[in-house]
């Protein structure tokens, strides 16, 4: 472990690791919370459209799908609540329509076909000094939002109509909220992928829900689970040359398993 901290590579995976589980645990807390799983998974997905615009146009594909991304967390909302189609179904409109132009875009993109590895699995030992500036940005900004708005998002999370009565801006949390979702899951799309993403916002956070229901312990709980599942998957990563994303879930069930085996023992005495 000593020798390999000598490698730059190895301290970004590092800093990485420990900023996307910030982000993960904040934005988790507050998905779990809302029981958001679902759309998560729709932006998520809906994320590949982005990235195979960005391919086909020669922009960066981590901005393109991030834009695409918060444009369609942004559609959600507005079919499901403006237009009178039912969530789920504005969910699963936007999660056909990211993968199907995604796929197109690809393989029209010309010359050779681009590797979508890193992006679909994750490997966290691409992650770059521009990333995790991104990231850390992205964490400073949840960090301070949460600690001025701790109220409201609390309000929102468990009892939205109940935030509409105290007059809160539930419209304006709810969609800063949704554009903050939608950043961290394609920030954090080289850490984990698109396949396995939704797992790292959701794990962390029901292994600790089953001890506690208190929000501000649970998004320190998801932190800490989430950056050593994170340096788990890195270091079995780099061990045994594979992609990042599958060790780092695997370890989140396990977490999860022990947990839930834990409780049920205790319940059993």
């Amino acid at each position: 472990m000593t020798d390999l901290l000598q490698y730059a590579f190895f301290q970004n995976a590092l800093i990485g690791s420990f900023l996307t589980a910030i982000a993960c645990g904040i934005v988790g807390t507050y998905i779990v919370s809302r029981r958001l799983v679902f759309i998560t998974g729709g932006i998520t997905h809906a994320s590949f459209g982005g990235l195979g615009i960005g391919f086909f146009a020669g922009i960066n594909p981590i901005l393109s799908a991030l834009i695409f991304s918060i444009l369609s967390a942004f559609g959600v909302e507005w079919v499901s609540r403006k237009q009178g189609v039912r969530e789920d179904s504005a969910i699963a409109g936007f999660w056909s329509l990211g993968m199907a132009l995604g796929v197109i875009a690809i393989f029209m993109t010309p010359g050779f076909a681009p590797n979508l590895s890193a992006y679909l699995f994750g490997n966290i030992l691409t992650i770059s000094y521009t990333d995790i500036l991104w990231i850390s940005i992205l964490s400073v900004v949840l960090i301070v939002f949460f600690v001025l708005f701790h109220r409201e998002i609390l309000y929102v999370a468990f009892d939205n109509d109940f935030a509409l009565t105290q007059r809160l801006p539930v419209k304006l949390v709810e969609y800063t909220m949704m554009c903050f979702i939608a950043i961290t899951i394609v920030l954090s799309i080289r850490l984990v992928g698109i396949m396995l993403l939704m797992s790292m916002v959701t794990l962390p956070q029901i292994t600790v829900n089953l001890f506690t229901s208190n929000f501000n312990k649970i998004i320190w709980g998801s932190i800490f689970i989430g950056f050593i599942g994170c340096l788990s998957g890195l270091i079995l990563s780099y061990l045994l040359n594979v992609p990042s994303g599958a060790f780092i879930i695997l370890v989140l069930v396990i977490f999860f398993l022990v947990a839930k085996g834990l409780l049920f023992f205790r319940k059993k005495q």
